[in-house]
């Protein structure tokens, strides 16, 4: 894919929106902008005195989503930003008490489908995976620069890789001769440190390992709960929270913070009543995670690891 041509489908699209409950005047925050996709549907249910805050780190992105929404009539915010900033971006535009907010987690499908990105191990680009390519940390330092005890945590961790040890020994072993600067290539050193047998299977033996690299260059999981405690606390009583992740590690942060929220009693179970003061903040809407439907499964690949969870801050007194 050429760095300029967009191919973007938003995943469990009705879904989200319709989780967000959308006032035609209230204030609602995608804090995952990319191509715009929910952003233009959050627009379509706003009215003139409705709000639109689109976050993103990447400025083709922010550039892309700005055409795309021009022709609304609500009012527009786009940021470049991290979501993890989500309390200081409100603050700049004087905005508090939100509506809904909206976090679409994971690498975008232009920046998967842009070679020059250098997140995708089915075609050759530099070893990059940054968001925000104005940040300094790349995969290819991780890959060639990072102590393997390091880099073997980092596979283990945020890739789940349980042939960590021999991909890193591989790649220590291919660095040692010369730095690793393509995808392809590491790629191609991952697939020969794994075991023949579990070569040609049908997920792609580098699949774990990109994973977790682009984790480790983007902070997302170090940011993410954080950013939701954010998120929470921008909420106003009644406003409601959507979050789609698309693995298995983003989906336990989430489900974990939601459940401490709704439930942050400390006091044993046998005791009559609560004693520790600690009041619940949201209830969860989606008591299990609402999952792709079968036609959006076939439509978009993409789509088959999402899940969506979505939860309403309560007031004070409840």
């Amino acid at each position: 894919m050429k760095p300029n041509t967009f191919s973007h489908t938003s995943v469990l699209l009705r879904e989200s929106i319709e989780g967000l409950c959308i006032h035609p005047a209230g204030v609602y925050v995608d804090c995952t902008l990319g191509g715009g996709g929910h952003s233009q549907w959050i627009c379509e249910a706003l009215g003139e005195n409705g709000i639109l805050v689109g976050i993103d780190q990447d400025d083709f992105a922010l550039d892309y989503a700005k055409k795309r929404l021009e022709n609304y009539t609500c009012q527009r915010y786009f940021v470049k930003s991290n979501f993890a900033s989500l309390a200081k971006v409100l603050e700049s535009l004087h905005l508090f008490g939100i509506d809904g907010i909206l976090y679409d987690l994971g690498v975008s499908s232009f920046q998967l489908d842009d070679d020059t990105r250098g997140f995708s191990y089915h075609h050759d680009g530099p070893l990059d995976m940054r968001m925000n390519q104005s940040a300094d940390l790349t995969a290819e330092t991780v890959v060639n620069d990072y102590p393997p005890g390091e880099l073997k945590k980092i596979l283990f961790l945020y890739g789940e890789e349980k042939f960590a040890s021999q991909i890193v020994k591989s790649i220590v072993k291919a660095r040692e001769v010369k730095r690793i600067t393509s995808t392809l290539e590491l790629s191609e050193i991952i697939k020969r440190a794994y075991p023949p047998r579990e070569r040609n299977k049908e997920k792609h033996p580098s699949r774990k390992t990109f994973q977790a690299i682009r984790l480790e260059v983007n902070g997302e999981l170090k940011i993410l709960e954080d950013a939701l405690s954010q998120g929470l606390d921008a909420l106003k009583p009644g406003g409601r929270m959507c979050v789609i992740t698309f693995h298995s590690l983003e989906d336990r942060v989430v489900k974990h913070f939601f459940k401490n929220r709704a439930n942050p009693c400390t006091c044993p179970p046998d005791f009559p009543q609560c004693v520790c003061g600690k009041k619940p903040e949201l209830k969860i809407i989606s008591r299990k995670p609402i999952a792709p439907g079968q036609d959006e499964q076939e439509q978009n690949r993409r789509s088959r690891s999402a899940k969506l969870r979505i939860i309403e801050k309560l007031g004070t007194g409840s």
